[in-house]
């Protein structure tokens, strides 16, 4: 898988700094994609955020230092980072659950996070159903309203802009609708860092795809032409659509010849009776084909 070797050069590149600055474009460049890909696909393939990996490597051989060299703690603390013997501890601390000073004596419990790889793992190759869209600029209409980030069921925030929803405005945005997916949409963009780690929060629209104006009193996003992978997942809601949403990334991404960009996140719903054990959604997400970058 080339887009996994590419990851683990870029590995390779953080490790090799973690006592220098980290410049994500040139790991980018080793990953072969964008900077904006690459720390998506390494959110989505490790479980957490580029940055919070950094923190936690760094951490990790302060540590190992802490216990056997007799450097002092405030050069430990430059070495890896951190601008003051204050913020060094105070993240020692919130990763170890100790202070540096207490990591030089035996018997305190340390926490490690070894280096990372990447590997393909191969889990029983179900299908996904897929296709590729090529869309011109349109903007999205609706309500919008900032709401955290929740994996697993239903998310109440968002299920509460839609009972927000009275019959006049749902009437309102239908008669809107004149762009490829037709009818009542939902989006989502400008997640929190923390996304893979489920914390923070996003954008989140209910609307329709429009060339039309925004009428007073409701939210636009603007959504510039783009390629869009569009991804179909039938089964029980929501297991179905969350699972198909966490393959896409850990799947079918590191095996294409595509990368993710900047852009919402759009989901399609059939129709409303999300109890029907054959629900069908659509994902789409905004696309563009990898280049080689030198």
């Amino acid at each position: 898988m080339d887009l996994l070797t590419n990851m683990n050069k870029a590995i390779k590149y953080i490790e090799e700094n973690l006592t220098n600055d980290i410049d994500c474009k040139e790991a980018a460049r080793l990953a072969l994609c964008s900077e904006y890909h690459f720390k998506r696909m390494f959110s989505f393939l490790a479980g957490i955020t580029l940055s919070e990996y950094i923190r936690r490597r760094r951490l990790t051989l302060a540590a190992f230092e802490l216990q056997n060299s007799s450097v002092k703690v405030i050069d430990i603390a430059m070495k890896y980072g951190y601008n003051s013997p204050d913020s060094f501890a105070r993240a020692f601390q919130n990763l170890h659950g100790i202070t540096p000073s207490e990591a030089r004596t035996n018997g305190h419990s340390l926490k490690a996070y070894p280096r990372m790889t990447f590997q393909l793992s191969i889990k029983g190759g179900n299908e996904m159903n897929y296709r590729i869209v090529e869309k011109e600029a349109f903007r999205i209409v609706g309500i919008m309203k900032r709401v955290p980030i929740i994996f697993k069921g239903v998310n109440p925030e968002i299920a509460s802009m839609w009972k927000s929803l009275d019959a006049e405005t749902i009437h309102t945005l239908k008669s809107l609708s004149n762009v490829e997916t037709m009818g009542l949409i939902q989006a989502s963009t400008n997640f929190s860092e923390g996304r893979m780690e489920e914390k923070g929060e996003l954008d989140h629209y209910i609307g329709v795809a429009t060339t039309n104006e925004c009428p007073d009193g409701l939210s636009q996003l603007e959504v510039p032409a783009s390629t869009w992978a569009v991804f179909e997942a039938v089964g029980p809601f929501p297991d179905t659509l969350q699972d198909v949403w966490g393959r896409i990334y850990s799947e079918w991404f590191p095996t294409s010849h595509y990368e993710q960009t900047e852009g919402p996140e759009i989901l399609w719903n059939e129709h409303a009776d999300v109890s029907s054990p054959t629900f069908r959604s659509e994902i789409w997400i905004p696309i563009a084909k990898k280049e080689l970058i030198a």
